[in-house]
């Protein structure tokens, strides 16, 4: 049985599917619907929490739940009316498409019918084929929908533009009413459309005679529909329901009035004719199908002068079925109107129509003479709806909203009238004119702003997946992005217009994507308005457009139409009511509204007056900055000398501004508005804290060429979380507005794109770049590596300008939050300034006179919280206390205190986290059901009154995308300790993690899994200025020591699952169960990440650190007297670790963007403490003498122990290798800190002696020297030495004693010059030497031996120049010198000890020789290669050069001397002293001055240069731009690092008269 003829209560699943369908429900939701059962019943009692927990969206939640509540209204009515009485209703047959084939076709109630030509075919039958799976291509529709009612085309209307929608209504079928007003008459004509053409013809002609006769009878106007349904009785379809026919030939239809002149009589055919006009053919369009159908109008209008004393008696046409010949009936008839029908009048009742006639005739007069009379129109007051629809009848505008154009071709004419479109926030355009570009609107618009042209597919095809961020990389928030829909003309690709169908079919399902994109993806709700202006004749396209964001922002609130011409948006009206009715299109739109007013008109809304902005030049004076030029610059803020100055103030209400500077006092960072109101006196005076005086001091400082002079300046702010570091840093920026230029950097642009438009902005209307302003620009919240590669790409931009300038090209003022900044500031003193929580008494007093002047404006402290926390420098005590009272009544289970505890979560422990304003929605459920009446939405009405206190809206600057945090990350730890109660924070972390609602929101969504991503991977680091290194992230470190480790597992693990089976979260949990002995499941979650990322270096030395820290527990943990099997099991797990390790290490070679060297340390830590098992193994036992003779001839030779042999199998040949692969890994990790050393290593010497861990990183050197110690001691063996003489074991022997020295690798030998005790290492040198052969010269030494041997002699000379082991430099040289000549590879190290050696020396080189200039070159080529092939594609920051020695005033050996001797001469703290090399003041010490030797080079086009022995070499300078400008010649100190020769104190030689000797 049909399910539209149960009531809803009997449905069954299928009953339910089909209605779902029927009602447009998108086919995902309606199969999820089935699966879940749901029956008529469960239909009924369906609410929008189920719905939403089957992940249903809530545009769709909403239409279901709407359409359910109508199916309900509608039985319920339907039931009350069948109960009462049942209607009958004599349809006429041809108008009952749906009667049951064979029934017979019933009589209208005069006895005449037009023939069975009407009869209703199977196709149009509701009742044939499937009942409960009807397709949704089918014409017919439930009758307990509830239809949308249509209005009948104008009486005598020929706009060709009017349509009928498909499946509304017309009102019902109308009798007489006032012989002016038309009566209505409808036809389904479904049968009769698809006959032959007499049979058509004849239907048609039978049903417009009698319909006329009737009308002209009567004397009224009216009109006949065919295509209308007009059954009452069947089930399938509503009376008047539009469904159109096809018409195969119009002129069947025009033609059909020809049988005027056969029915009617002679006298009055030719009145006929004019009473009865043409058919009119009305297009009707459907969103569902482009088949082509329409309704087929006759008007009648018998005017009286035609009419009058005149009846109309006619025959009708009938086609007979036999025949195949249309006859006409017997007699002829008079027709009236009676009621909504045709009838004819019977003969004993035409004696009273007679009689009537003239009473008739002279009601028709009076009738046409009242409507001839002229009514004056009231016009209306668009100005007002104007107002109302762009700003909700505020007296301006609001300027965060954002628009989207979609307009059509702009005349010549019209373009003066478009300046409103200059001044609005565009965000996009959708252009449907081809000349756009040429003559129209976009030729005018690009005069005034920067735009960025695409196509549709162009745009709808951007990148949505991958960089978070992807909209800002477009410019889509900083320039206008005009999209050409249909082409463009003068465009020479292939992109060229097309017709409307054409259109269609190739283009239109990139402007579905494109409108999706931005309002799921770009733009938030509520935040944009979509303006049509229709400025030239509507064609389809534009009216998909609009159908698109009716959908996409359900409904028209946000909406409006423009349209001076009727005409224009008569046709665009009547296509759009498709999608949405006449009635509410009129309401969101100003149609008959001159473009002219329209300008004037939005113009007086406006904010802010369209003046010009201006700059300071180096002049003194002003320039003008035009928007199109600001625009050009999108990645900075720019901040004017004029700024603000703009703003009407006049329109600022009190509250408005008080407002502004609540926002501030509550939290949210500061506008320039601040400071703008408090200089006109508007609002209070924004406190200047001291460190803001210390930072203007640090700027007048860089200002004055103070210290070294930088062309890129750094001024570093850091300051803890609320405490006013932006705040002070933007203070800074207003007050040096008019004498410097200032800027905000946007850091979603590549430090590139800054670079260029920062020289652009340092550049503008200057005169002469040699003379401009300095730039300060501001970067907040940075990342050191964008910081760094910023700087350099500012620094080398300005060194090819070949320029030197007494100032700073640029001022970079870095402000970062900290914990800790006082220790970041002590780090470096001279360049920045902390701000802190703390403080100073003068301090205290302003901010205590300013709460109280907050409080006489009747400001509760509630709504200034953070203000009033900063008053108090944030005591816990009384944070606690604060926080306590506010929640004191708070109700728990709410959605708001959820939330609350949800975004306090993320605050706390994920710095500069917040929640997308579309998530709290969405989390809320705010926005389902309810339709806005106004744009004046306040989510924080929405809120309980302590969600509202705790909670700040926070808008990005640019998107003006809203976002809520807590007030400050203080308040949110307080928030989650209150809250929690007895529910632990791991709990509250799961629960977030089932939060569909939250994870599925589509807008911000990126973020938002970043941020929880944080809270489960991100570690706190000192470097980004947190209190400490943490192991893991601060949130599972916390749930570890408050909870326990298997609630940080199981979290972990919910995380891992829901965010996609993140590889790094698997790594995390690999970490986690390692650290907490738990080796299996760490092994497995190890894997679990490998197999994500086969080939990630880190995943890769995780799973190396899960095998190391399980055979470091075997080993120290087992109590129990080892057996042969454990022995064997401990020393497979420390193998598969050292394999692991090396994996890593091949892993870390092939990636390019980053230096992993923990593989080389892993195996390293592995392999020595494998040995140092080994050690113990009874068969390997130490001897009487403490040598491990047994085990160094196990490892190093092809002996075996008989006890071991077969127990151990395949393990022999891998112990046996472990030497080599131990030495190459301590070679790797040698060569590795030759390029890296820095001070950063020394800084733990003078503290406590840290783990292992600790030594690594923080004093690499002196981990290394341990390692190789602990690494030679097992293979020292004294009675080896004497069995194989001087056999290949002896050698290695030696090369391990060496190492135990301390020698053996480049960073080993190096060490000792940073020995307090230079006496005891210069002895352990010569100890050194003496392994070595006597007569190197004659008794060859290998590559790495002689590497090391030359090291020696060089570094004892730096500590011992007098020793008697030293040789001479020469003999040096010429041990060296296989390294030139030699054609196999040689590390990094060979050739830094060819530099050394041969750079000329007076005492060696007495004489040119051209053959040591080859081998100085040679050298530092390969030292560039091999330093490029190092360095990949790291950030530049990483890649600084470290110098080992400089040249010195001696001769020989005694012209090289070590940093660590400059280091010595230097007083002060570690820090101290590196700010000394820092800022070059080292070189203002007079006993450094004395050691060194200043040697003479020459610019080039910015580039350094020195002589060598006869050829000159390129220098790297220390600082690029430290190079003076031009052609100069120049002095400096000379150092040499494994990337070259550099250069030291650079100064242009002031005295040209100093004879300069080559190569010095």
């Amino acid at each position: 049985m049909d399910y539209r003829t149960l009531p809803v209560n009997k449905w069954d699943e299928n009953d339910v599917q089909c209605w779902l369908e029927s009602i447009g429900i998108k086919k995902e939701y309606v199969e999820k619907l089935y699966v879940e059962e749901v029956t008529g019943p469960a239909l009924m009692e369906l609410d929008y929490s189920f719905l939403k927990g089957i992940g249903m969206k809530g545009g769709q939640i909403h239409m279901l739940i709407r359409k359910r509540n109508e199916l309900l209204q509608l039985q319920n009515a339907q039931q009350a009316k069948h109960s009462s009485s049942k209607r009958s209703d004599g349809a006429d047959v041809q108008t009952d498409p749906v009667r049951p084939r064979n029934a017979p076709a019933q009589k209208t109630s005069g006895g005449d019918s037009c023939g069975p030509a009407d009869k209703p075919s199977r196709d149009n039958t509701p009742t044939s084929g499937k009942r409960h799976r009807r397709s949704s291509n089918s014409q017919l529709k439930s009758t307990d929908e509830v239809l949308e009612l249509s209005n009948c085309r104008p009486f005598r209307s020929q706009n060709t533009d009017f349509k009928y929608v498909k499946n509304r209504v017309l009102a019902p079928e109308s009798g007489v009413s006032g012989l002016i007003t038309p009566c209505h008459e409808y036809k389904s004509f479904a049968t009769a459309a698809e006959l032959n053409r007499n049979q058509l013809q004849s239907k048609f002609a039978c049903e417009v005679i009698r319909f006329a006769s009737a009308c002209m009878n009567i004397r009224t106007n009216g009109t006949i529909h065919f295509g209308i349904m007009d059954s009452v009785e069947d089930r399938g379809w509503k009376h008047g329901q539009i469904i159109g026919i096809k018409v195969k030939e119009r002129e069947y239809y025009v033609d059909a009035l020809d049988y005027i002149e056969k029915c009617f009589c002679e006298s009055v055919q030719e009145i006929a004719r004019k009473c009865i006009h043409p058919p009119v053919f009305v297009e009707v369009i459907s969103k569902d199908s482009q088949e082509q159908r329409f309704v087929v109008e006759v008007d009648i209008e018998p005017t009286s002068s035609l009419v009058k004393n005149r009846i109309f008696e006619v025959y009708l046409p009938k086609y007979n079925e036999g025949s195949q010949k249309v006859t006409l009936t017997k007699d002829r008839a008079l027709y009236q109107r009676v009621g909504a029908k045709s009838e004819p009048i019977k003969h004993n009742n035409l004696a009273t129509f007679f009689q009537g006639l003239q009473d008739r005739d002279a009601q028709r007069e009076k009738a046409e003479l009242s409507s001839a009379e002229l009514h004056t129109e009231i016009s209306q007051n668009l100005g007002r709806k104007l107002s109302i629809l762009l700003n909700d009848g505020k007296s301006y505008m609001d300027y965060s909203l954002r628009y989207i154009l979609v307009t059509n071709r702009c005349e010549k004419n019209d373009l003066k009238y478009i300046n409103f479109l200059m001044h609005l926030n565009i965000f996009c355009v959708f252009d449907f004119d081809e000349d756009s570009n040429v003559s129209g609107l976009y030729s005018k618009y690009k005069e005034h702003h920067a735009t960025r042209s695409y196509f549709l597919q162009d745009f709808s095809n951007e990148s949505k997946t991958g960089n978070p961020s992807s909209q800002k990389h477009l410019c889509l928030f900083d320039q206008t992005s005009w999209i050409f829909c249909n082409g463009r003309s003068d465009f020479l690709g292939d992109e060229k217009p097309c017709d409307e169908n054409t259109w269609i079919r190739m283009k239109k399902k990139y402007l579905k994507k494109a409108i999706t994109r931005i309002c799921d993806e770009i733009l938030p709700k509520r935040s944009f308005i979509v303006l049509f202006l229709l400025l030239s004749p509507v064609q389809k396209p534009l009216v998909d457009t609009f159908q698109e964001f009716y959908t996409e922002m359900n409904g028209t609130e946000y909406i409006v139409c423009i349209a001076e011409s009727r005409e224009n948006y008569g046709k665009w009206a009547n296509l759009a009511q498709a999608s949405c009715s006449i009635e509410t299109l009129e309401q969101c739109s100003i149609v008959g509204m001159k473009l002219s007013h329209v300008d004037t008109t939005i113009q007086r809304m406006l904010p802010s007056t369209a003046q010009p902005r201006h700059l300071p030049v180096s002049t003194r004076g002003l320039c003008t900055l035009p928007s199109l030029e600001e625009e050009k610059l999108f990645s900075l803020e720019i901040l004017c000398i004029d700024q603000c100055d703009d703003i009407k103030l006049d329109l600022l209400t009190e509250k408005e501004i008080q407002e502004v500077e609540q926002n501030f006092y509550r939290g949210r960072k500061i506008i320039w508005e601040n400071f703008w109101l408090a200089d006109k006196r508007r609002c209070g005076e924004i406190i200047e804290r001291e460190a803001c005086t210390d930072a203007s001091k640090l700027l007048d400082d860089i200002l004055r060429g103070s210290g070294l002079n930088y062309s890129v300046a750094k001024l570093k702010i850091f300051h803890h979380p609320g405490s006013g570091g932006s705040t002070i840093a933007r203070q800074v920026l207003w007050k040096r507005r008019k004498d410097l230029r200032c800027a905000v950097i946007k850091t979603s642009y590549s430090p590139a794109t800054v670079c260029e438009h920062a020289l652009a902005f340092r550049d503008y209307e200057e005169k002469e770049i040699s003379h401009c302003l300095p730039v300060l620009l501001l970067i907040e919240d940075y990342d050191e590596d964008y910081l760094e590669e910023l700087r350099n790409e500012l620094m080398d931009a300005v060194a090819t300008r070949k320029i030197n300038s007494p100032r700073p090209y640029f001022i970079l003022m870095c402000c970062r939050r900290s914990n800790d900044p006082e220790r970041l500031c002590k780090a470096s003193p001279l360049d920045t300034v902390a701000v802190t929580h703390k403080l100073t008494d003068s301090e205290k007093s302003l901010f205590r006179t300013k709460l109280e002047k907050l409080k006489q404006k009747d400001v509760k402290p509630e709504f200034i919280l953070t203000f009033v926390l900063m008053c108090e420098e944030f005591n816990e005590t009384y944070v606690r206390d604060f926080v306590g009272h506010i929640l004191q009544d708070i109700d728990r289970s709410s959605r708001d205190t959820c939330l609350m505890r949800y975004v306090a979560l993320l605050n706390f422990y994920v710095p500069n986290s917040y929640v997308s304003l579309s998530h709290c929605e969405a989390f809320l459920g705010l926005g389902v059901y309810t339709e806005m009446k106004s744009r004046a939405y306040d989510f924080k009405s929405h809120l309980s009154e302590q969600a509202r206190m705790i909670f700040i809206e926070l808008r990005e600057s640019t998107t003006y995308i809203s976002s809520v945090r807590i007030i400050h990350c203080l308040v949110a730890k307080e928030i989650l300790h209150q809250l929690s109660g007895n529910e632990p924070q791991s709990q509250l972390a799961m629960t977030l993690l089932q939060e569909k609602t939250l994870f599925e929101n589509r807008f911000g969504r990126e973020e938002f899994i970043k941020f929880i991503r944080d809270l489960f991977i991100r570690r706190d680091k000192r470097s980004r200025g947190d209190n400490t290194d943490t192991l893991f992230s601060p949130f599972i470190e916390h749930v570890c020591k408050a909870e326990d480790c298997e609630k940080a597992i199981a979290v972990l693990k919910a995380a891992y699952e829901l965010l996609g089976r993140d590889p790094f979260f698997a790594q995390q949990l690999a970490r986690l169960h390692y650290n907490n002995e738990k080796f299996e499941d760490a092994e497995h979650w190890a894997g679990v990440a490998k197999s994500h990322l086969p080939n990630d270096s880190y995943i890769l030395d995780t799973e190396g650190q899960v095998y190391r820290k399980w055979f470091s527990f075997t080993v120290d943990k087992m109590t129990q007297e080892d057996t042969p099997e454990s022995i064997i099991q401990k020393i497979k797990i420390a193998l598969k670790a050292m394999k692991c390790f090396r994996a890593a290490q091949q892993a870390a070679k092939a990636e390019r963007d980053s230096m992993n060297n923990a593989g080389y340390f892993g195996e390293v830590e592995v392999g020595c403490r494998l040995l140092r098992f080994l050690s113990t193994v009874d068969v390997f036992r130490r001897s009487p003498e403490g040598e491990y003779s047994e085990l160094v001839k196990y490892l190093i030779t092809d002996y075996i122990p008989k006890d071991i042999e077969k127990t151990w199998g395949r393990l022999h040949s891998r112990l046996k290798g472990l030497r080599q692969n131990l030495y190459n890994a301590l070679e790797w990790i040698s060569e590795d800190l030759s390029y890296f050393q820095t001070d950063k290593n020394h800084e733990k010497e003078e503290e406590d002696e840290k783990d292992e861990k600790e030594e690594q990183i923080y004093n690499p050197r002196k981990w290394l020297k341990r390692q190789s110690e602990v690494y030679a001691k097992f293979f020292i063996s004294t009675s080896l030495i004497e069995d194989s003489n001087s056999g290949p074991e002896s050698q290695l022997i030696r090369r391990m004693n060496i190492y135990k020295s301390g020698g053996g690798s480049v960073t080993n030998i190096l060490s000792f010059l940073t020995d307090k005790k230079e006496n005891r290492s210069a002895e352990k040198l010569e100890k050194i030497l003496g392994f070595y052969t006597e007569n190197p010269l004659r008794d060859r030494l290998e590559d790495n031996d002689l590497i090391n041997y030359i090291l020696c002699h060089i570094t004892l000379a730096c500590l011992a120049p007098g020793s008697a082991k030293l040789l001479p430099a020469q003999t040096l040289r010429e041990l060296s010198v296989r390294f030139f000549k030699g054609k196999r590879p040689f590390p990094a190290s060979a050739h830094f000890l060819l530099t050394l050696l041969y750079w000329p020396d007076e005492a060696l080189d007495k004489e040119p020789n051209p053959d040591k200039d080859e081998i100085l070159i040679s050298a530092l080529q390969t030292l560039k290669r091999l330093y490029d092939i190092k360095m990949k594609d790291v950030p530049t920051r990483k890649k600084r050069i470290y110098t080992h020695f400089f040249l010195g005033k001696g001769y020989g050996l005694g012209k090289i001397v070590h940093k660590t001797k400059i280091d010595k001469l230097i007083s002060g703290s570690l820090d101290e002293r590196r700010m000394k090399w820092l800022h070059g003041t080292v070189w203002n010490i007079a006993r450094i001055r004395d050691i060194l030797k200043r040697v003479s080079g020459w610019t080039k086009d910015r580039n350094l240069f020195i002589r060598g022995h006869m050829k000159e070499f390129p220098i790297l300078p220390l600082h690029r731009d430290s190079v003076p400008p031009g052609n100069e010649n120049v002095t400096f100190y000379l150092g040499f690092s494994f990337n070259g020769l550099v250069a030291f104190n650079i100064k242009v030689e002031t005295n040209p008269t100093v004879s300069r000797p080559q190569g010095i």
